[in-house]
């Protein structure tokens, strides 16, 4: 079992872009887009914990944590603690970036037999997103 933690809000894989030149059709995601950068410090993060490679079907479990924007009052902050988190990006966007970074740690992305994502609302201001990875049972 692999335990990763990636401070920060979670950021979602968006929708591809389409461009065309003549008979030529390119798809891509933006190279500023934050994505990349959030899937780079999963992987990295992945890297870092020395979660192996695995060759059998994997559990995937995504806790997704948002901070609270700065300008809800002390009384809506007080409200939404510990609440689920009910706002853009959708939940299976974040679970697509977090399962693309961690794809070099299995062969196939049908070895994902079990995925479970949660997003919530940060109690401290302490964004991020927990991963759990292991073999599936």
């Amino acid at each position: 079992m692999s335990d990763i933690f990636v401070p920060g809000n979670p950021v979602a894989q968006p929708r591809n872009r389409v461009s065309a030149r003549g008979d030529i059709v390119r798809v891509y995601v933006p190279k500023k887009h934050p994505v990349n950068a959030f899937k780079q410090a999963v992987h990295d993060a992945a890297v870092a914990a020395g979660v192996p490679v695995f060759t059998g079907p994997v559990d995937v479990e995504i806790a997704a944590v948002f901070a609270m924007p700065m300008s809800w009052s002390k009384r809506k902050r007080g409200y939404w603690m510990h609440q689920l988190h009910t706002q853009k990006p959708d939940a299976d966007n974040v679970a697509k970036a977090v399962l693309d970074a961690l794809s070099a740690f299995w062969r196939d992305d049908a070895q994902v037999a079990v995925l479970r994502v949660r997003k919530t609302w940060s109690v401290d201001s302490q964004a991020g997103t927990h991963i759990r990875i292991r073999e599936a049972t």
